[in-house]
C-alpha cells in the first residue's frame, strides 16, 4: 500500500481569480481624458472667437512667447482680475456700449423732434393748427400729440373722421418718422363728456377709432405697418387737465415713436392719485 501511494502523481489545483482589468483594463481612462481635453480646447476656441482683437492679440502673444510675454505685456492679461480678457471688464465694455447706443437713439429722437417742429411751423396748410401739435422726447420715446380745442380742429365733434387739416398734419408726421424705422404706438383720448346713448357708442370706442384713423394715415404715407405695435383708446381715463375733465384740451391723439431701449408702458393712472394731481398737467 505504501509503495502504491508513493507511485501516485500529485494533484495540482489551479484557482483563477477574475479581475476587472481582464475585460477592460485602463484604456477607457485614457479615452475619457482625451475627450475632456478636446472639449476644453473646443470651448476655449469658442470663447476666443467672441473676444475683441486686443484679447486675441494678447492670447496669441502669450502662446508665441510664453516666457517673454509677461515682461512685455504684464501678467494682468492672464490673471483675470484686471486684464484685457477678464469678465468684469468685458461686462463693463458691454454696458458702456449699451449706454452709448441709448444716448445716440435719444439724440436722434431729439433731433427729429426739432426737425418736425420746424416743419410743422413752416407748413402753410396748417396755419394756427401747428400750435396745437405738441412734441416732446420722454423716456418712452418721441411723443407727438395732436390737441383738440373748443372748435374741434383735427376731428369733428364726436367723430372719428380726421378733418382735412388733421389728415395733412398726420401725413407730414408720417413722412418724418417713417424713415426712422422705430416702433410706433398710438393712443386716443377724450374728455369726460359722454354720449347720450352710451350703450351703442361711448368714449371708449371714439378714442380707439380716432387712434385707428391716425394709424391708417400713417401707414398710407411711409410708416411700415409692421412697426406699429399697439393702438389703444383710453377714453377719459387719462385727462390732460385733471381738475377740468370736460376741457376740450383733454381730447387728443398721441403718436409715440418708441425708444428702442425702453419698454412700452401703458399703465393706467392710479385713481387714488387723481386728487393729488388735480390742477396739474400730466407729463
Amino acid at each position: 500500500m505504501e509503495s502504491a501511494k508513493e507511485n501516485e502523481a500529485p494533484v495540482i489545483v489551479v484557482k483563477k481569480h477574475g479581475r476587472h482589468e481582464g475585460h477592460h483594463g485602463g484604456a477607457w481612462k485614457v479615452a475619457y481624458a482625451d475627450f475632456v481635453t478636446a472639449m476644453m480646447a473646443f470651448f476655449l476656441v469658442m470663447w476666443l472667437v467672441n473676444q475683441s482683437d486686443k484679447v486675441k492679440a494678447g492670447v496669441g502673444g502669450y502662446f508665441r512667447d510664453p516666457v517673454g510675454f509677461a515682461d512685455k505685456a504684464g501678467s494682468s492679461v492672464l490673471e483675470g482680475s484686471s486684464g484685457a480678457i477678464s469678465p468684469p471688464k468685458a461686462a463693463k465694455e458691454a454696458e458702456e456700449y449699451r449706454r452709448k447706443q441709448e444716448k445716440e437713439v435719444r439724440e436722434k429722437l431729439q433731433s427729429k423732434a426739432h426737425e418736425l417742429s420746424r416743419a410743422l411751423q413752416g407748413e402753410s396748410g396748417l396755419g394756427e393748427l401747428s400750435k396745437l401739435v405738441e412734441i416732446e422726447v420722454t423716456d418712452e420715446g418721441l411723443r407727438i400729440q395732436l390737441m383738440e380745442s373748443g372748435d374741434s380742429t383735427f376731428f369733428g365733434l364726436g367723430s372719428a373722421q380726421l378733418s382735412g387739416e388733421g389728415v395733412h398734419a398726420v401725413t407730414m408726421i408720417a413722412s418724418q418718422i417713417g424713415p426712422l424705422g422705430y416702433k410706433v404706438a398710438l393712443e386716443g383720448h377724450t374728455d369726460s363728456k359722454q354720449y347720450v346713448n352710451r350703450k351703442s357708442y361711448s368714449n371708449w370706442e371714439l378714442s380707439a377709432d380716432r387712434a385707428n384713423s391716425a394709424r391708417r394715415i400713417l401707414e398710407q404715407n411711409g410708416v411700415d405697418p409692421s412697426r406699429i405695435t399697439v393702438v389703444r383708446g383710453f377714453a377719459d381715463t387719462r385727462p390732460r387737465y385733471l381738475d377740468r375733465p370736460e376741457d376740450a384740451g383733454n381730447r387728443r391723439i398721441a403718436i409715440v415713436v418708441m425708444n428702442s431701449f425702453s419698454r412700452e408702458n401703458f399703465t393706467p393712472i392710479d385713481m387714488s392719485e387723481r386728487d393729488k394731481l388735480a390742477g396739474k398737467e400730466l407729463p
